[in-house]
C-alpha cells in the first residue's frame, strides 16, 4: 500500500513538472519583433561605449594629418630652397620643381623678378652642350672655372630677357603662337631644321638637351626682342622708307645702295653679293632668300625685316635654280640700346652668389 502510494505521488510530481511555465533563458526564449528590437538595442547599448569615445580621436586624427601635411610641405620647400639658393643646384628634379613652383633668382626695381627657371633653362642648354659634345668635366678646377662663366652668361640673359618682357609690355607688344609657327614655316622650307621632323627633334635633344616646346620658348623670347626692337627703333625705319621712296622715284638702286646702305661688306659693290645665290644659302636670312626668289630680275623688293636689319633686295639675273642679287642694308638698333637705360632705373639684385 505504502509502495502504491509512492508511485502515485511519484506520477502527480512528474504531471505538475510538466504543466510548469518554463524559465524563460538564451536558449528558450520565444523570437517575436519585441524580443528583436530589445535584443538590438542591448547591442548598439553596448556598442556604444566603444564608438562614442572615438569622437574626441576622430579631430585629433585630422589634426595629425593636417600638421604632417603642413611639416611635409615645409620640409619639401625648405630642401628646394637649399638645393637652390646655397647648393645652386642644376638637377632634372629641381628644374622640374621650378617650372611649378615661380622661385625668384632675381628681383628687379621693386615690383618684379626672374625666376629660377628661366636662369636654369638658359644654363642647362650650355651644360649639355659641353657635357655631350665637348666631353666638359664641371667636377675639375677648369671645369668649375667654365661653369662659372656659363653661369654668369646665364643669369645675364635671363635678366635682359626680364628687360625685354617689360619693354614689351610697355610697347603693348606680344609674340603669339601663329608668329612663332611663321617663323619655323619660314626656315622649314628652306630645310633649315633638318630633313624631317625626327632629326630635328634629335638634334634639339642631343645638342641642347631640349624639346620642340622649349625651342619655341626660346625662338617666342628672340621674336619678341625682335618685335621691341621693330616698334621703337622709328629713325632707323625712317630711313629705310626713305630708301624705298627714292627707288620708286626712280633712283639708281647701286648708286643709293652706295650712299645710304650700312652693309660696309657690300656697300662700295653698289650692294652686290659676292657670288650666286640658291634657295640652299644660309648665309643670308631666311627673309632675304624667301624675298628674292620671289622676285623677277630687275625687280626690287618692299622693306624686309629680318629681325637685325631693314633690307631692300634687288634680283639682277637668274641663271637656272641661281641668281645674283643686291641689296641695301639698315642696321636696326641693338636691344641693349633700349634695355641699358631700363636696367639703370631698376637695378637687378641677384639672390645667389655666381
Amino acid at each position: 500500500m505504502k509502495k502504491f502510494k509512492h508511485l502515485i505521488g511519484r506520477g502527480r510530481q512528474f504531471a505538475a513538472e510538466r504543466t510548469r511555465k518554463p524559465e524563460l533563458t538564451d536558449d528558450n526564449v520565444r523570437i517575436t519583433n519585441e524580443t528583436v528590437a530589445a535584443r538590438r538595442e542591448e547591442v548598439l547599448g553596448s556598442a556604444r561605449k566603444y564608438i562614442y569615445p572615438l569622437g574626441a580621436p576622430k579631430h585629433r586624427v585630422v589634426k595629425w594629418s593636417i600638421g604632417i601635411l603642413v611639416v611635409a610641405v615645409v620640409l619639401f620647400f625648405s630642401v628646394c630652397m637649399l638645393e637652390l639658393y646655397r647648393f645652386q643646384s642644376t638637377s632634372s628634379f629641381i628644374y622640374g620643381v621650378t617650372q611649378v613652383v615661380p622661385f625668384p633668382v632675381v628681383i628687379i626695381g621693386n615690383h618684379q623678378f626672374v625666376s629660377y627657371n628661366d636662369y636654369l633653362f638658359e644654363l642647362r642648354r650650355y651644360m649639355h652642350y659641353y657635357q655631350t659634345q665637348q666631353h666638359a668635366n664641371f667636377d675639375t678646377k677648369e671645369g668649375r672655372q667654365q661653369l662659372a662663366v656659363f653661369k654668369q652668361k646665364s643669369m645675364e640673359q635671363a635678366i635682359q630677357d626680364a628687360y625685354v618682357q617689360q619693354l614689351a609690355d610697355d610697347s603693348h607688344v606680344s609674340v603669339s603662337e601663329a608668329d612663332i609657327d611663321n617663323a619655323i614655316g619660314l626656315v622649314r622650307t628652306q630645310n633649315r631644321l633638318g630633313a624631317s621632323e625626327e632629326v630635328f627633334e634629335s638634334v634639339l635633344s642631343e645638342f641642347w638637351g631640349w624639346s620642340v616646346n622649349d625651342f619655341r620658348r626660346e625662338l617666342r623670347q628672340e621674336l619678341l626682342a625682335q618685335k621691341v626692337v621693330d616698334k621703337l627703333d622709328t629713325a632707323t625705319h625712317a630711313r629705310a622708307s626713305d630708301a624705298l621712296m627714292k627707288l620708286e622715284q626712280g633712283a639708281d638702286f647701286a648708286t643709293l645702295a652706295k650712299q645710304v646702305s650700312d652693309d660696309t661688306s657690300t656697300r662700295d659693290n653698289g650692294g652686290a653679293y659676292p657670288g650666286l645665290i640658291d634657295r640652299a644659302n644660309t648665309a643670308l636670312p631666311a627673309q632675304i632668300i624667301d624675298a628674292l626668289f620671289k622676285l623677277d630680275p630687275g625687280h626690287y623688293s618692299y622693306v624686309i625685316n629680318t629681325g637685325y636689319t631693314l633690307e631692300i633686295v634687288k634680283v639682277n639675273n637668274v641663271q637656272g635654280t641661281q641668281l645674283s642679287a643686291s641689296h641695301i642694308a639698315f642696321k636696326l638698333q641693338s636691344i641693349t640700346a633700349y634695355t641699358d637705360p631700363l636696367a639703370k632705373k631698376y637695378p637687378a639684385h641677384q639672390l645667389i652668389h655666381i
